[in-house]
């Protein structure tokens, strides 16, 4: 089985693991795409793998039309139900189902790493304006707390090979496509409210968890019930949000 078959078996079954367990993005984070982008009444913005609609909901209130491209239908029907008043389409960030020239806007939050750059790179440079822009948006658990380090180290148990997005370069993936402005960054902080039920959806959503055997996912909902025991009924899980753009050329 591929990487790309175990994220798409893994979200495939965790939708409502992942609507329920998944943190929002920091308002700055989304200030700065829209403000850098110029995504507003008017503009249409593409947003490619879009899950539940974490960021979706988010781009709605700036009266943008908003073209939601999940691949995963489980994750399609459950972002169908949370955004109603956007467009949701089928399909995958190296076919993307938009005609060329035809966005001001392309976003993908929390799933980049998981596409073939060069081919979702070049498409996104296809379905775009020129001068259009390019936004890429990442949580970050924040290891430096020792706790949090902790829930990490469960996550990773097996050391099976998974995507990073912190393995590539991100700067030169995009310069090497010579359709982009260079590459800008900035970094928020994110702190996540949830009780212990709420923290073992986030564990579970994760794809390659959700696509192991039930019995292992109720052994390590076991053990993160244990690492959080001592710690207070309501819990704050910290991140670190990374947020990248640049114009098309």
């Amino acid at each position: 089985m591929t990487v790309e078959d175990v994220a798409a078996r893994g979200f495939g079954s965790a939708g409502d693991a992942y609507e329920r367990g998944r943190p929002s993005y920091p308002v700055g984070a989304v200030a700065c795409l829209v403000e850098e982008l110029s995504i507003g009444p008017g503009a249409t913005v593409v947003e490619v793998a879009a899950g539940t609609g974490k960021l979706t909901r988010l781009l709605v209130p700036t009266g943008a039309r908003v073209v939601a491209v999940e691949p995963v239908a489980g994750m399609r029907q459950v972002l169908i139900d949370k955004v109603p008043d956007v467009a949701v389409v089928a399909g995958t960030a190296e076919a993307l189902p938009v005609a060329s020239a035809r966005a001001d806007a392309v976003l993908a939050a929390q799933a980049f790493h998981w596409f073939r750059v060069g081919e979702a790179l070049a498409e996104a440079a296809r379905v775009l304006r020129p001068g259009g822009g390019l936004g890429l948006v990442w949580n970050d658990r924040d290891d430096s707390v020792p706790w949090v380090a902790e829930l990490s180290a469960l996550i990773h148990w097996d050391d099976r090979p998974v995507p990073n997005h912190h393995d590539i370069d991100w700067s030169a993936a995009v310069a090497g496509t010579g359709a982009f402005a260079p590459l800008r960054r900035r970094r928020f902080r994110l702190d996540q409210p949830l009780d212990v039920d709420t923290l073992v959806d986030r564990v579970l959503s994760t794809s390659y968890i959700a696509a192991r055997p039930a019995a292992e996912q109720r052994a390590l909902a076991g053990d993160v019930r244990a690492l959080v025991a001592e710690l207070p009924d309501r819990i704050v899980l910290p991140y670190r949000t990374e947020v990248f753009w640049c114009r098309r050329r």
